[in-house]
């Protein structure tokens, strides 16, 4: 073949490669009435505000520390000042309670350190940046001999919690040392929880794929895969877990978008959060190139017009899981209660309209 036809040939894959992304892109935009992101996302933002009051008095949990960060992603892609200095003068108030922000060691209070990394982000404010790094820095303190974390626990809960603060910590400071730790954490937990089905059990001894809990899986392996070089090397095993998931959760979706309490159990009931979760993994996959098959955009755009199915007026939820301890119990798993606005839900909803948004 000459060169002026292989270069005719590598043209055409490049045009056809090309018109397969805007494809998939164009999916996730041009929304029907009543889905726009960006109004629902006000909708969202206007309900957590009041929740935020409140933690004054009952301290946050990791629901409402991710909320607040992805409401300060939200602001920012939106241009709302008005709104991101809301939330900063929120958050400065808080800080005058020294209980609210020394927080007990445990991966569940600890990524409270996310907010103050964002904040530092968004505003190069130099005690943000002290506070949060202080956090990420004392969750590797006295690490195991495996070299990971002392807060490590194997519940797949932890491979967003304890990656997202890490992550935070180098968007914050640019130091490789921060993704380190997260990779590391990262591939412990793929080896230790993932099956082969490519979903994961909530901890080695409760064999369910309980939804929220693998959305956070999700959502921590799409956060790690964002700022992961792909020379560093844990990312190809990192990869290779996420995408062996999004694998698994396309065979499980349900037609109109959602998926279930136990994501392999259609007999459960069809979940907010964990979808949320799912279709936040999918969209930042289809948009970073990660997932190339159109399947994933369909399904991606499947899942947002679900979620907006399931909220109401106010921007709520429905059909959200309420906390969850582990119990090698399938019962205890079926029979979760479900409500509306529960912060499980809010704060993924948010996660999928920041990634909606996102360019």
């Amino acid at each position: 073949m000459s060169y002026v036809c292989k270069g005719m040939l590598l043209g055409l894959i490049i045009v056809v490669c090309g018109c397969a992304a805007n494809s998939s892109q164009s999916l996730l935009q041009n929304w029907p009435e009543g889905a726009d992101p960006q109004e629902i996302g006000e909708k969202v933002v206007s309900g957590i505000l009041p929740g935020l009051d409140k933690l004054q008095a009952h301290r946050s949990s990791y629901c409402e520390d991710s909320m607040w960060m992805f409401a300060l992603k939200f602001a920012e892609l939106t241009g709302d000042d008005e709104l991101k200095g809301d939330l900063i003068r929120r958050f400065d108030y808080i800080l005058k309670d020294p209980a609210f922000t020394n927080r007990r060691r445990h991966v569940d209070h600890s990524i409270f350190g996310i907010v103050p990394l964002e904040l530092y982000i968004q505003t190069g404010q130099q005690k943000y940046l002290d506070m949060g790094q202080a956090i990420a820095d004392r969750q590797w303190e006295n690490p195991r001999e495996d070299g990971l974390s002392a807060e490590t626990r194997f519940w797949i809960d932890d491979m967003y919690m304890l990656t997202i603060l890490q992550v935070q910590a180098y968007r914050a400071t640019g130091d490789t040392v921060y993704l380190d730790r997260a990779a590391l954490e990262m591939e412990a937990y793929l080896d230790k929880l993932q099956q082969p089905s490519g979903l994961f059990y909530h901890e080695l001894e409760v064999p369910y794929y309980w939804g929220r809990g693998n959305g956070w899986v999700a959502g921590g392996m799409t956060e790690m895969l964002m700022d992961l070089p792909e020379d560093h090397p844990k990312y190809e095993r990192i990869m290779a877990g996420y995408q062996k998931m999004m694998v698994a959760l396309l065979s499980h979706q349900d037609e109109d978008g959602l998926w279930h309490q136990l994501v392999d159990y259609p007999e459960s009931f069809q979940e907010g959060s964990g979808t949320a979760m799912f279709t936040y993994a999918m969209i930042m996959g289809v948009k970073r190139g990660w997932l190339t098959d159109p399947a994933y955009a369909e399904a991606a755009r499947k899942g947002w017009l679900g979620l907006v199915s399931m909220i109401d007026e106010n921007g709520l939820l429905d059909n959200v899981c309420v906390g969850t301890n582990k119990l090698d119990s399938l019962e205890h798993y079926l029979n979760r209660p479900k409500r509306k606005g529960d912060a499980h839900g809010q704060e993924a909803l948010m996660w999928v309209i920041v990634a909606l948004l996102d360019e």
